[in-house]
Parts: C-alpha cells; structure tokens; sequence
C-alpha cells in the first residue's frame, strides 16, 4: 500500500511540468493572467478598482472578511483606497469552455480602503470565475478565504 502511494505521488510530480507548459501555452490562460495582474496594478497605480471588470449580471462574491455572499452588481463603484500595494502571486487558470475560465491564486500584500482601518498583512485564496462577454472577460463569482496567518479585508458588505 505505502510503495503504491509513494508511485503515484511520485507520477503526480512527473506530470506537473507538461502541466505547467500547457498552462503557458493556452491563450485563454495568458489572457486572465493579464486581467488579474493588470486589475491590482491598476488599483496600485490610480489608488482605485478598475471598472468594468464585472460580468452584464454582476457576480456572487464570498469576500475574505468572512461575511455572507454578496451580489456584487455590475456598475458597482469601484473601490478608492489611501494605499494599495496587492499582488497577486501563483496565478493557475482552468479554462472550461471557450467563453468560461476559473482563476486560482493568492493575493498578498497591504492596504487601506478610504475611510476604513489599514490591513498590514492582507494573504488570501482566491478563485475567480471569468466569463468572456462581447470579447472581453467579466468577472462572474468570486471567493477570497484568509490563509493561515494572513488578513482579509474588513468590508462585509457592499458599502460597509
């Protein structure tokens, strides 16, 4: 049984780079790379959300500061903040159809939204769902979860 186990974790290591390749290849992969690494040095560079990042129906959010389900609509304003150093870091995209995407990857760093607390050591999961609307992808549904150690945000609902 131990001698089993030990070969297939050892054959799950040996397909991980084909995996990895595949990943660098796959447009739809480079594409929501792009959005998600271009959406927080935006926010870094303006001192604000992006607009226009939401799909036409809005998305449904589970935020990291372990509030309920938000319905986040899609003209929602964008976010202002007094600092804002994020980066999102590991981003692995699972494309599932031509016009549906999943993203998961970490987002570490700090902030300060306007008018709200400092987070020091903000270090969150996150898995997003893209779907390509017009051409362009939107963000569908979200999900940020705190890791061990970190700090999520300390917004719980839209506008609080």
């Amino acid at each position: 049984m131990y001698k089993a186990a030990v070969l297939l974790t050892v054959l799950g290591f040996m397909s991980v780079p084909g995996h990895i390749q595949a990943q660098n290849q796959n447009p739809v992969v480079q594409e929501i790379r792009e959005i998600i690494s271009s959406g927080y040095a935006y926010a870094a560079e303006n001192l604000r959300d992006r607009e226009g990042d939401y799909a036409s129906e809005g998305a449904l959010e589970f935020w990291s500061s372990g509030g309920l389900v938000q319905n986040v609509p899609p003209d929602s304003p964008a976010l202002s903040y007094e600092s804002f150093n994020l980066v999102p870091k590991y981003i692995w995209v699972i494309p599932v159809t031509d016009d549906v995407a999943v993203a998961q990857f970490y987002v570490e760093g700090s902030y300060q939204q306007v008018g709200q607390p400092p987070v020091d050591h903000y270090f969150t999961r996150a898995t997003q769902v893209y779907v390509r609307e017009g051409g362009a992808w939107k963000i569908r549904a979200a999900h940020f979860s705190p890791v061990q150690g970190g700090t999520g945000t300390r917004q719980t609902a839209i506008g609080g």
